[in-house]
Formats: C-alpha cells, sequence, structure tokens
C-alpha cells in the first residue's frame, strides 16, 4: 500500500495521458475507422472495386432477368450473378491494365472515325440507322453536342474507346497467335486424307487376374512418382437443418378455395381472356378450337359442360383449376383454363423463414447448433462440398452455399440461406485444405492403375511375341482365333475406330504406315492393336484453293486464339494481387 501511495502521482499522469490519447483518436475518428474495416469491396493489384460499380452490374443483370423471365431474380441467382459481377469486375481490371502495361491507346480521331467514318461501330448502326439503311449524322451531332444529352454522349464515348482498346488487345494477341502456311497444309491432309485398314485388337481386360502380382513398394513407387494425379480441392464437411417452403395442406385448400369462389364470376364473364390476366391465372388465354378426342384426360369436364358453363375445381400435378367451355364448332370446342399454381402461401413462407432465422440465432448465441436443433426437434443432416463444383449431394445446386463454405471456418454457422424448396441454416464441422491425398486415402485408386499399366505391359509383350513369331496379320489371327477386323475410309483426323472406340493414338500410328504395311504392337485405351494398312488415299494439296486455305486459316486462328485468352486470364489472376472484400463488407 505504502508503495501504491507514493506512486500515485505517477499512475495520476499515466491515466490523464491514456484519457487525452483516447479523446484525440475519437476525435479524428480512430475508432470509427476500426469499425468501419476496408473501405473498398476489394482491389486489382492496388486498383479498387467500389462497391457502387459491383452493386451497379448485379442490378444490370437483375432487370435483365426480370424483363426475360417475369419474375425478380431467386436469392439462388442472385448469389450465381455475384459470383459472375465480380469476375467480370476482376477480369477487366486486369485487362485494362494490361492495355495500360503494353501503351494500347485510342486516339481522339480513333472514336470519331468508329462515329463518322465509312465503317461505323455496331452500336452507332444499332442506334442511329435510318429505315432506309442510311446512318442519321445529324442525330449523332445533336446527341454529341446538346447538353441534354451530355450524360449519353460521355456513356458513349466510353463504350466505344474500351471496344477500341479491347479489339487492338484482340489483335495484339492474334498477332503472335500466326497460322503458317505449314499448319493449314497439314491440317487439309489430315482432313482430306483416308485409308483402308485391317486389325487385330487384344483387350486389357483378358488379363487374369492372378496374373497381376503387385507389390506394396510398387504401389507406394507409382504414387510418389505420380502425385500429381492425387491432388485434391479444397472441401467441406457440413451439418445443416432444413425449414421447408413446400405448401402445407392448409396451403393447399386455401388455393382450391380461391379458384372456387372464382367460377361464378368466370361464368358470367364476357371477355375470358381479359379476365384471365385480371385474376393471374397461371394458365394464359388460348384461342385455338381442339378436337374433342384430344382433350387431355385431367381436362375431359370439359366436355360434359355447356357453352359458357364452368365446372368445379380439378386438381392437376401442380396446379388447381376451373375449366369454362367457350364456345363449339362441330366436334371441336375452345374451352379456357382458370389455374392457380398450388404452392406455399407468403404466410407460410415467413413462418419458415422466421423458425430458420430464430434457429440460427440461438444456434450461434445462446446454445450451439446440435443442442438447439435437438430442442426443436429438427432432423440433423450432414453434406460433403468441394470447392469448385457446386453440387452438393441432398441439397443440389447452390452457389449461396458455396460461397459460405469458402473461407469459412470449423464451427462457423451460416446466416439463413433460400434454397429453392427450403430455408437452411448449416454448420462447418470440417474444412479439408487442398493438396495431396494421403496414401493410405487413395491407396485402391493407385491399385486399381498400377494393375491397368501391368495389364497393358503383358499385353504388349504377349502382341510382339506374336508378331515376332508369325510374319503376317493372318498366320496371327489363325493362331489367335481372332477375326480380321476392318474399316473403309478411315480419317487420318479420326479418333474413334469403328468398332474399337476412341483410339486416337492407335490412328495417328496407322498413317504413318505406308500402304501394304504392318504395324507392331500398337497399345491403345482399351487394347494393344496390330493394323495393317490396305490402302492409303493421300490428300493433294493441288486441290487446295485459295478459298478453303482461307477457311482452315480462320479456323485454326479462332481456336489458336480461345485457346490462348483461356489460359492467358488465368495466369493473369494467378500472377495478380486480388483482394476480396465481400465477405467482410455485405453481410
Amino acid at each position: 500500500m505504502e508503495k501504491m501511495r507514493n506512486s500515485t502521482g505517477i499512475i495520476l499522469w499515466v491515466l490523464i495521458g491514456s484519457f487525452g490519447l483516447l479523446w484525440v483518436l475519437a476525435d479524428v475518428n480512430f475508432f470509427d475507422a476500426m469499425q468501419a474495416g476496408p473501405n473498398s469491396l476489394g482491389s486489382v493489384n492496388g486498383e479498387k472495386i467500389s462497391n457502387e460499380e459491383y452493386q451497379s452490374r448485379i442490378q444490370y443483370y437483375s432487370n435483365a432477368y426480370s424483363q426475360q423471365t417475369g419474375n425478380s431474380m431467386t436469392p439462388e441467382m442472385r448469389a450465381f450473378y455475384e459470383n459472375q459481377a465480380w469476375d467480370e469486375l476482376v477480369n477487366s481490371r486486369l485487362l485494362d491494365q494490361k492495355m495500360k502495361e503494353l501503351g494500347i491507346t485510342v486516339s481522339d480521331q480513333e472514336v470519331l472515325d468508329m462515329v463518322f467514318g465509312d465503317n461505323p461501330a455496331p452500336i452507332i448502326r444499332q442506334n442511329f440507322t435510318r429505315e432506309d439503311g442510311t446512318i442519321d449524322r445529324a442525330a449523332i451531332q445533336q446527341v454529341l453536342s446538346s447538353s441534354e444529352f451530355s450524360q449519353q454522349a460521355v456513356a458513349l464515348e466510353v463504350q466505344l474507346r474500351n471496344q477500341r482498346r479491347q479489339q487492338k488487345l484482340q489483335n495484339f494477341i492474334a498477332a503472335g497467335l500466326q497460322v503458317t502456311e505449314q499448319e493449314v497444309e497439314d491440317e487439309y491432309i489430315r482432313n482430306n486424307t483416308t485409308a483402308e485398314v485391317n486389325y487385330l485388337r487384344f483387350p486389357y481386360s483378358e488379363v487374369a487376374e492372378q496374373d497381376l502380382e503387385i507389390s506394396d513398394s510398387e504401389l507406394q513407387s507409382y504414387y510418389n512418382n505420380n502425385k500429381d494425379r492425387f491432388t485434391r480441392d479444397e472441401s467441406y464437411r457440413f451439418r445443416y437443418v432444413t425449414f421447408s417452403k413446400l405448401p402445407t395442406e392448409a396451403d393447399t385448400a386455401q388455393i382450391i378455395e380461391d379458384v372456387r369462389e372464382l367460377r361464378e364470376p368466370f361464368a358470367q364473364a364476357e371477355n375470358d381472356s381479359l379476365f384471365l390476366a385480371r385474376q393471374g391465372s397461371s394458365t394464359s388465354y388460348n384461342s385455338s378450337f381442339v378436337n374433342e378426342n384430344d382433350v387431355r384426360e385431367e381436362y375431359q369436364a370439359v366436355l360434359d359442360l355447356e357453352v359458357g358453363e364452368v365446372s368445379d375445381v380439378i386438381l392437376t400435378a401442380n396446379q388447381a383449376a376451373i375449366l369454362k367451355k367457350e364456345a363449339e364448332r362441330g366436334n371441336e370446342i375452345k374451352f379456357q383454363i382458370m389455374s392457380y399454381n398450388i404452392q406455399a402461401l407468403p404466410s407460410t413462407i415467413d413462418d419458415a423463414n422466421e423458425r430458420a432465422a430464430d434457429f440460427e440465432f440461438f444456434a450461434s448465441e445462446e446454445t450451439d447448433f446440435e443442442e438447439e436443433a435437438n430442442s426443436r426437434n429438427l432432423e440433423i443432416k450432414e453434406a460433403f462440398a468441394t470447392k469448385g463444383n457446386n453440387f452438393i449431394s441432398g441439397l443440389g445446386t447452390s452457389q449461396q452455399i458455396m460461397n459460405f463454405l469458402d473461407g469459412s471456418d470449423e464451427g462457423d454457422i451460416s446466416e439463413v440461406l433460400e434454397l429453392n424448396s427450403d430455408f437452411v441454416v448449416l454448420e462447418v464441422l470440417e474444412v479439408t485444405p487442398e493438396g495431396f491425398r494421403p496414401f493410405e486415402e487413395v491407396r485402391t485408386q493407385v491399385e486399381n492403375l498400377v494393375k491397368i499399366e501391368r495389364r497393358k505391359e503383358l499385353t504388349t509383350e504377349k502382341v510382339q511375341r506374336l508378331i515376332d513369331q508369325y510374319s503376317t496379320l493372318e498366320a496371327i489371327a489363325e493362331s489367335t482365333e481372332q477375326e480380321i477386323q476392318s474399316q473403309s475410309n478411315l480419317r487420318a483426323n479420326a479418333t474413334v475406330i469403328q468398332g474399337a472406340g476412341r483410339e486416337p493414338l492407335v490412328i495417328g500410328a496407322a498413317f504413318a504406315l505406308d500402304a501394304g504395311e504392318t504395324s507392331g504392337a500398337i497399345a491403345g485405351n482399351s487394347a494393344v492393336f496390330i493394323i495393317k494398312v490396305v490402302s492409303k488415299n493421300e490428300a493433294d494439296l493441288s486441290n487446295l484453293d485459295a478459298q478453303t486455305r482461307n477457311e482452315i486459316r480462320q479456323r485454326l486462328e479462332q481456336q489458336k486464339f480461345q485457346e490462348f485468352n483461356s489460359v492467358w486470364l488465368e495466369q493473369l489472376k494467378e500472377d495478380a494481387d486480388i483482394v476480396d472484400n465481400r465477405d467482410r463488407l455485405l453481410q
């Protein structure tokens, strides 16, 4: 106590200093900034991606989805478009940075040429073409010069510049992927060279199991030398509970009653098309007559009605409906269907959502997942998911679940996720990082692969002994009691041999032979082959005209560009510093 009394002055000054520091930090909003977290949604090599542009892109997809389907986006579709929007923003940043690095720019004159030149950009043709097909230059000038259209003019210029820059980048890439004359001619020869072949096939499956003696050391050696074949992606094991969104008996009864109450108004309606539209019928107006014999079984009740009469409620697989005979013409009738889909009412869905949210709160804050589920008599199910694969056994395809699992830790509990037929809450039990699968886990797979290799070796040795012993294909066939198989008009670019399946390596080896020549043992996908080329029809390059040459060149250039572009973009991503703050900012 004496020491404390003697140190009172020091302690007092420390406290005063501490309170002063806290006051200064609070005055400059230090703690608000700490709580606020990242000030952007993410970045690519230090270039920020704002939440505004991310949400704007998602809103674009939402509007397009609503226009195309007439419905608002489901949570699952929104999760899909969120990932797509993010990927597009990242890709656009990477491409823009690469174009700056390469010095790819667009001059003002190039933009003007895209607008006023002899070959205007597609967006100009789309928006400023007259009925006679000519470009309305006056309308273009009005948009570019009038203050009324200033925002549209700026947006148009940005779009044109981006299009031109991307075209220059594509041209830059394509310039390095030139197709040579030799490549064109080789492709023409592959496409037009044919042969007639005879062959014998010795399947690997004919090797008896007892002939395959494989030691543990061989298995371990194969595993060590082929580890790349046994990699795994990040995976997750989790448990979950569901809260059904399917219609209850009460929902179905209510929908049936709602449809039944429309019988009299439907019978009195003078304009059936307007009536169906106003009542929101799930079946549209049909102006066609149908033969009585062609009326579907579930609608047979309409045949017993008088014109203008409405049936009682009928139930189909997913609808409650009433039928109205609108007209008769000989043995044909025209009838209308007023129907509502049998689905959960909003109150039922809200109740399921509330129960799911209540469970999630108590499982996260008050008890634990299993205890809370047991107290509510909820069935706990387990599932397994792999990163990069949105399909989850028992739950179907769900981008929302994969978004939650990506970056989650063991013990994390999700918020309520809305799937097509359920609300679901899940808890992560185990996260397995990507890497090599341990030997014991893949031992059976390794053993099967080693057995396949051993079958190939034994079969190849057997066939080679036959070739050394007998001089002709016919003699080998006779000695092995096989029938020689044949295929005429086999193309050099084919991948399948008739009666033998997909065997591109065997076909390639066959076309390396001359007419009349017989091969050695050729190990294929499913068997070892001996092939004799009966005849060979070599493509004549003198028949390669300019048009065909150009078509082949364009096709090869397109193939090269597509292959390079996808790999190149993935490489840019791997080398980039990409920061994704969505899981921290978008809760």
